[in-house]
């Protein structure tokens, strides 16, 4: 496979990134990156790779049987991460695992490889941290939160919040991915969502987030305050979403009434 001065722009979607994949073994050429439409121009000759189901398709039925299960799911994974150049490192991974088959998933010592592991790590943190610190607030007869997580975790806390409230309508968004994560008993899907600004709270919501701080508060030991402890364990960057580190103002404070074309909430159509 020739290595050239190329480069490749798809959608950025996952079936664009497997069709660069189809692209690369039909020519027999490797390029020198790979854009999406949100990336800059570079100095290389661009190839548009046309996103087709078809051929996304043929490449991903194969991963299973070349790289093995846990092979494939690394690369499912893999598309959620915000690693660096993602779409070409997706690719070197395809490549390599043709090649080698399914021990690519243990090849630590490949710079590829470790590089999509220590993304998926990340990846996989988040999103169990999230589980945790992703906090509720209700609104009508529907529960809403936001979220603001650096990978695209709400794929993997699906199941876990669907499971958690099976007979909730509920709202969880990313605001980082522009997406929500919208449930209803025994229906969960991912959308995308441009803009979500919640309502102000009503009097019962404004003192429940005030228990809450209010227990936050009461069963902190003073004596054992640990800052550098807790920010390992809640990095700061969590906070900002979470009721119990919001001020008094911010906390019962109403928000900002919703713009003109923003999505409402899916009570309304219950």
């Amino acid at each position: 496979m020739e290595k050239k001065n190329l480069a490749y722009r798809c959608d950025g979607s996952f079936h664009g990134i497997l069709c660069c994949v189809y692209e690369i073994y039909t020519k027999k050429e490797f390029p020198a990156c790979i854009l999406t439409p949100e990336s800059p121009a570079t100095l290389y000759p661009e190839k548009w790779i046309e996103t087709d189901k078809a051929h996304g398709e043929r490449v991903w039925r194969s991963l299973p049987q070349k790289l093995g299960r846990q092979g494939a799911r690394m690369v499912r994974d893999g598309y959620w991460t915000c690693v660096p150049e993602k779409e070409l490192l997706l690719c070197r991974f395809i490549v390599k695992g043709y090649r080698y088959g399914p021990q690519i998933s243990e090849m630590l010592a490949d710079d590829t490889v470790n590089a999509l592991r220590q993304a998926l790590k990340h990846l996989y943190n988040e999103a169990h941290l999230f589980c945790g610190f992703a906090r509720f607030s209700v609104q009508g007869q529907v529960m809403t939160g936001v979220i603001t997580p650096k990978n695209r975790v709400l794929p993997l806390v699906k199941e876990h919040f669907c499971s958690r409230y099976p007979e909730e309508y509920f709202l969880l968004y990313d605001k980082t991915h522009r997406e929500a994560l919208m449930h209803q008993p025994g229906r969960g899907e991912i959308i995308p969502m441009e803009e979500f600004i919640p309502n102000a709270p009503d009097e019962v919501e404004r003192n429940f987030r005030r228990l809450w701080k209010k227990f936050y508060d009461t069963v902190a030991i003073r004596e054992r305050e640990n800052p550098r402890c807790r920010m390992t364990h809640m990095p700061k960057r969590y906070w900002g979403d979470m009721t119990e580190f919001q001020e008094e103002e911010t906390l019962v404070s109403p928000s900002l009434p919703p713009k003109e074309g923003a999505n409402a909430l899916p009570g309304a159509a219950r």
